[in-house]
């Protein structure tokens, strides 16, 4: 589940945002809770039902329902689903926190891409995005925020939002150059 937090994490990277989550998350174990396990080793399939939560260091993810299908490779395929899924996680090396949420979201870490669907926002400190699809490929670096996935049509009203706050200036930058007084040479 790790994963699906970096690759959520990731989506950030279409504002100018230096976004990166807290790399000794990795190392953490994965915690998940859940009212309901349904394990089907046959079909290599587990699914976690009701106020599912996943947790990893700083990473939580909230989710109705988180569905893990591993093929022959041992590739997995993350789909989280839920009222809506959420997720939070700190930034590495600041005080900041990244969080998001969609209806759904979806990773495979074989290919390293994130899809995020319905009513999708990824935020960090007041820097946004929001559209009906994100969808980030990690590997290319290639971000893609539209008004619907693939192959839908969006709706005439449907419309992408990027909200970049200007970085916040240094004291000392804030006053504007103009007349500066000196001390008079000739009193003492």
């Amino acid at each position: 589940m790790q994963a699906i937090a970096v690759a959520l994490l990731a989506a950030l990277a279409l504002a100018p945002l230096p976004v990166g989550a807290e790399r000794s998350d990795r190392d953490k174990e994965i915690v998940v809770g859940a009212d309901r396990l349904t394990a089907d080793d046959a079909n290599r399939t587990s699914t976690f039902e009701g106020n599912v939560v996943v947790t990893q260091g700083t990473m939580r993810i909230t989710a109705a329902r988180v569905t893990v299908k591993e093929d022959a490779q041992r590739h997995k395929l993350y789909v989280a689903s839920g009222s809506p899924v959420t997720f939070r996680q700190k930034r590495d090396k600041v005080d900041e926190w990244v969080e998001g949420m969609a209806e759904r979201a979806e990773f495979d870490d074989r290919n390293d891409v994130l899809r995020l669907y319905s009513q999708a926002r990824v935020k960090s400190n007041q820097n946004e995005i929001s559209g009906d699809f994100i969808s980030y490929d990690m590997k290319r670096e290639v971000a893609e925020v539209s008004g619907a996935p693939p192959g839908k049509v969006a709706p005439s009203d449907s419309r992408v939002k990027v909200i970049i706050l200007p970085p916040k200036k240094a004291a000392d930058e804030k006053s504007a150059p103009g007349i500066q007084l000196k001390p008079d040479a000739g009193k003492s």
